[in-house]
């Protein structure tokens, strides 16, 4: 926090009000503390933690009635749905019969019919397709890949702690890069850029503390104010952590919102047409108050959700050029890090 201002604490009111106005010139500069080497070690450590081949592949609001969630992940078409008795399903993205795909068939009462020749899918191995793990997490759809992800597998993914979902209001927001899944998490693990590249959203941003490389330090703990507009603030401190090597976890542990977290999840799709790696960003934000107005805002969720959508959004634009960038200099050779 800024000299004069006071750190995130819970109390009556979750506003504060700054005394001086924010001048984003006059920041104190954060590029000594961002130190390539601390953003590497985190991106490194990571990458080393199991995933066990499990993809986020979207929103589970996205598994509609009548109609499957579809992707592409890392270069294979998938396909998930619901079976007669609710359960998801999923495998193959391509008809075995001639190639059609299957993102474009309907479900009809469990099954999934090819919309090519009526090849009729209940989630079972049928003429060739062979099923894949999928899992529902309350939020997340995931898939996994053993091909793609080529560790040991495991029976489900690496889901970050959550606030119970029944008193937490929640949305997902999904957009793509022309990056690798890696360049998504080194920007998440470079707290040092939120109020310098974001001043719309944070200022005051302080780094108290930064990995230390141990299973229980490995993670960076910020204070940090969410700007709601002029001088009007809500101070928070939160951590980063990497519980896989394809999700960061912002979890707010002081202020307004305890317990209420941020997972990015990066999703390798395939190359685009000019052969550069394209990655998902699925964000899903979970928000929690123990504060009796609240209820209020869970029984608004469904108004809510669009403007959390297009909060995330507006970082993600940013976060997205941020990723692209990295990855260009990457790969000609003249990246920093």
């Amino acid at each position: 926090m800024s000299a004069g201002d006071a750190g995130p604490r819970k109390g009556r009111f979750p506003l504060r009000v700054r005394r001086r106005p924010v001048v984003w010139e006059r920041q104190v500069p954060t590029w000594r503390q961002a130190r390539p080497a601390i953003i590497t070690g985190a991106l490194k450590r990571a990458g080393a933690r199991p995933s066990g081949n499990w993809f986020v592949l979207g929103a589970r609001s996205d598994v509609r009635p009548g109609r499957p969630l579809a992707g592409t992940v890392a270069g294979e078409e998938v396909v998930v749905w619901r079976d007669a008795r609710g359960r998801l399903v999923g495998g193959p993205g391509v008809c075995p019969h001639l190639g059609a795909p299957l993102a474009d068939s309907p479900v009809r009462c469990g099954t999934l019919v090819c919309h090519w020749h009526g090849l009729a899918l209940d989630g079972t191995p049928t003429a060739g397709w062979e099923p894949r793990p999928v899992h529902d997490d309350g939020v997340l759809v995931w898939v996994r890949l053993d091909r793609a992800g080529g560790e040991e597998p495991t029976a489900a993914p690496v889901v970050p702690a959550r606030p119970p979902l029944a008193t937490a209001v929640h949305s997902v927001w999904r957009g793509v890069g022309r990056c690798d899944p890696e360049d998504v998490v080194a920007n998440r693990l470079d707290p040092w850029h939120g109020a310098w590249f974001h001043p719309y959203s944070f200022v005051d941003l302080t780094v108290v503390s930064e990995p230390d490389g141990t299973d229980d330090g490995d993670r960076f703990v910020v204070d940090v104010s969410f700007r709601l507009g002029g001088r009007l603030v809500v101070p928070v401190r939160a951590e980063f952590t990497a519980p896989e090597p394809r999700t960061v976890t912002m979890r707010i542990t002081e202020g307004e919102g305890v317990g209420s977290v941020v997972e990015t999840h990066a999703t390798p799709l395939g190359p685009d047409e000019s052969g550069r790696p394209r990655t998902a960003v699925v964000e899903a934000v979970l928000a929690a108050s123990e504060r009796p107005g609240f209820a209020v805002a869970r029984r608004l969720a469904p108004l809510l959700r669009p403007a959390m959508g297009a909060a995330a959004g507006r970082l993600w634009r940013d976060d997205l050029a941020y990723a692209e960038r990295r990855r260009h200099l990457r790969d000609r050779g003249e990246f920093p890090g």
